[in-house]
């Protein structure tokens, strides 16, 4: 079985691991926990989003955050933008390289979380994703529900297809295939992902699978086997779905990474720093990490 010999992780937990918390969370504390990322070795650290402090409210920092953040070479703060005012914003700050725009397989999640169709999202993207690419901005596409929907159920991946054609087509650079709501299984993913691959290049392909239903590393795990080597990920396993009900953590990074080091495969992170990370983030937010690589490692060294 052939594995990539390197694996890019992308850290989503700053904006898609805090978007849905309840508690107020300090500036200072998103800032640090991006700080602490960032010398862990990520260079991709997605920090936030443009969208309405009604419906989002936990983002509406993020062009403060931004600003706290020192510029680096090689490290990517990526933003979630939805419309061209919310590009407009990113814009603004001075600090902004890349953005994220977000569709859905499913008609029904697409309702739900953008108020509109698929198709209608494709046409208000297209003209975000051409005016960041004519500013010099790299522009990421997101493909949300790819392997189930909590209004749905199944998704067919011809559907996901589509959607991934549709984003690559207007100049994403990568697609981000992302199980919502973490029911996805091993053959399942695999099969998802040669079909889309068979549209969009494996090289241009990304995993965000969330861990509801505790497969999310052995669905990777089967995807790498296909040629993907990208993976989002959560410290401390951050993240839900505010248009999901039930639907848990994004897979956390310090289990992939732990993973992906047992194979042999190299990330360029330091697993002790993202274990720190994700313990300050934790505390900050009152409760214990969901990883378990963090957990157990946690208890081995208070023996």
């Amino acid at each position: 079985m052939s594995y990539p010999a390197r694996v890019r992780v992308v850290e989503v937990g700053p904006r898609d691991g805090l978007q849905n918390e309840k508690a107020v969370i300090l500036l200072a504390a998103k800032a640090a926990l991006v700080e602490r990322l960032v010398a862990a070795g990520l260079t991709t650290v997605e920090a936030g989003s443009f969208v309405s402090p009604k419906w989002v409210p936990q983002m509406a920092d993020t062009a403060e955050l931004l600003a706290m953040l020192p510029a680096r070479e090689g490290i990517s703060y990526p933003v979630l933008v939805p419309n061209l005012r919310g590009l407009e914003q990113a814009m603004a700050t001075g600090r902004v390289a890349e953005i994220a725009v977000f569709g859905a397989a499913s008609e029904s999640f697409s309702q739900r979380n953008i108020n509109c169709s698929i198709d209608e999202s494709l046409r208000r993207f297209a003209p975000g994703v051409e005016k960041a690419l004519a500013h010099g901005l790299r522009v990421r596409g997101y493909v949300s529900c790819v392997l189930g929907c909590p209004y749905e159920g199944e998704v067919d991946a011809a559907a996901v297809t589509r959607v991934a054609a549709a984003l690559a087509g207007m100049g994403c650079y990568e697609i981000s295939l992302g199980d919502t709501i973490g029911t996805g299984t091993p053959l399942k993913a695999r099969r998802m992902v040669e079909m889309v691959a068979a549209e969009v290049p494996v090289e241009r392909l990304a995993l965000h699978f969330h861990d509801t239903y505790g497969q999310a590393l052995a669905n990777i795990l089967s995807c790498l086997e296909r040629g993907v080597s990208v993976v989002d990920s959560a410290v401390a396993g951050l993240g839900g779905c505010p248009y999901a009900q039930g639907a848990t953590g994004n897979v956390a990074t310090e289990d992939v990474v732990y993973m992906l080091h047992g194979m042999g495969i190299e990330t360029g992170l330091d697993l002790d720093r993202l274990c720190e990370a994700g313990a300050m983030i934790s505390s900050a937010l009152g409760r214990e990490t969901a990883s378990r690589v963090a957990r157990a490692r946690g208890a081995m060294g208070a023996r």
